[in-house]
C-alpha cells in the first residue's frame, strides 16, 4: 500500500480546524496527517498542540501564503518517503472515504500524477469545483463553480488540473516538475502546477465518488481587496510561463490582454485602486524570473502542441458574464459591418 500524507495549511483558521481535521481522522485509508501553521496570531497553534497531538506539526514564522505554507507540507511529505501527498483547505470537511477513492485511482493509473474530487459547497447544495481548467481566453476556472446541480457531474474524467484545495498528488510528478510557485502565494498556484504537469507529459483526473465540502473564500474573504491584487498579479504569470508558443501563443495573446484589460478596469471602477497598482508593480518586478521560468517549462514539455490545444476549453468560462456581454456585442457589430 503506497505512503499518504495529507497537509492541511493553516492560518488563523482555530474555528475551522476541528471539522477539517476530524473529517481527516475518520478517513478510512491510513495516512499521516501534516498540519502546516502559517504564522497565525489566533491560538491555532496551542489549539493543536492541545487536540491533535497525532498530527505532524509544520511551523512557519509567518504567513507564507497557500503556495509556501503547502510547500513546506509537501517538503515534509517527501522526507517521510511518502508515495502520494494530498492537500486540503483548512475550512473543508471531508466523507470518509475521500482520500481511499483518490488514492485508488491514482494506483490504477501511472501516469495519473493528481487527482481531485468533487468538492461541494459547505451546506452540501452547490458545486463549488470538480476540477479547474485553462481556457484559449487565458482564463482559469474551476468547472461547475456556483452550479445547484450537484449531481451533474459524475462521470470520472481527464482534467485540466486538480484544486489545491482538495486533491491528491503523485509525489513522482512533483519531484520532476517542482513544487508550487511561491511568488504566486495564492489564486492560480494550483493551475500553474497543473499546466506544468500538462506540459510534462502527466494526467489529471476528476474523480466524482470522492466528495468533500468546502466555506468558500473562509480564509481569503478576510482581507480586503486580496483577491484583486492576487489576480492583477498571478493571472500574467501563469500566462507567460506555461503557454506554449507558436500556434496556441498567438490564438490566448490577443484574447487574454482583452481580458487582463477588463478585470484591471471592472477593479479600478470598483475603487481598488492600491490592489490593482500593487499587483502590477510586483507583476512588473517579477517578470523576469517568470520568463526565465518559462524557458525551463517549454524546454521540458513532452506533449505536442495539439494536445495542449485539445485540453484548453475553447470558450469563456460560464461565470464570465460581462465579458461575454462583451464578445457578443462585438460581434453584433462585426455582423453590421459585414
Amino acid at each position: 500500500m503506497q505512503k499518504i500524507a495529507v497537509v492541511v495549511p493553516n492560518w488563523n483558521g482555530k474555528d475551522k480546524l476541528k471539522a477539517c481535521l476530524d473529517s481527516l481522522r475518520a478517513q478510512t485509508r491510513p495516512h499521516q496527517l501534516i498540519v502546516v501553521e502559517n504564522g497565525s496570531t489566533d491560538g491555532s497553534l496551542e489549539y493543536l498542540r492541545e487536540h491533535y497531538p497525532d498530527a505532524f506539526l509544520v511551523i512557519n514564522a509567518s504567513n507564507l501564503g497557500f503556495a509556501g505554507g503547502v510547500n513546506s507540507g509537501i517538503k515534509v511529505a517527501m522526507e517521510q518517503g511518502c508515495d502520494y501527498v494530498a492537500l486540503f483547505n483548512n475550512d473543508a470537511v471531508a466523507k470518509p472515504d475521500w482520500l481511499e477513492r483518490l488514492a485508488d485511482s491514482l494506483e490504477a493509473n501511472d501516469r495519473l500524477g493528481a487527482a481531485t474530487c468533487k468538492l461541494l459547497s459547505a451546506d452540501g447544495q452547490k458545486i463549488d469545483s470538480t476540477g479547474d481548467y485553462y481556457t484559449v481566453w487565458g482564463l482559469p476556472y474551476p468547472r461547475g463553480r456556483g452550479e445547484s446541480d450537484i449531481d451533474k457531474y459524475d462521470e470520472q474524467t481527464d482534467i485540466f488540473a486538480a484544486s489545491g484545495g482538495a486533491s491528491l498528488y503523485r509525489v513522482k510528478m512533483l519531484e520532476e516538475i517542482g513544487l508550487f510557485d511561491e511568488d504566486f502565494f495564492a489564486y492560480y498556484e494550483d493551475v500553474d502546477l497543473g499546466f506544468r504537469a500538462q506540459l510534462a507529459g502527466w494526467k489529471a483526473a476528476y474523480v466524482p465518488g470522492a466528495v468533500a465540502y468546502h466555506q468558500i473564500g473562509a480564509t481569503s474573504g478576510k482581507l480586503k481587496g486580496f483577491a484583486t491584487y492576487q489576480t492583477v498579479k498571478n493571472l500574467p504569470w501563469l500566462f507567460w510561463k506555461n503557454v506554449p508558443p507558436g500556434r496556441i501563443f498567438i490564438k490566448v495573446l490577443p484574447r487574454f490582454l482583452i481580458v487582463y484589460v477588463s478585470i484591471i478596469a471592472s477593479a479600478l471602477r470598483r475603487g481598488q485602486i492600491w490592489p490593482v497598482a500593487k499587483g502590477l508593480g510586483v507583476y512588473a518586478f517579477l517578470l523576469a524570473k517568470k520568463m526565465g521560468a518559462r524557458y525551463y517549462v517549454q524546454k521540458s514539455r513532452q506533449v505536442p502542441e495539439d494536445y495542449i490545444w485539445s485540453m484548453l476549453v475553447h470558450d469563456l468560462p460560464p461565470n464570465a458574464r460581462k465579458l461575454r456581454h462583451l464578445r457578443a456585442s462585438w460581434r453584433r457589430i462585426r455582423g453590421k459591418k459585414s
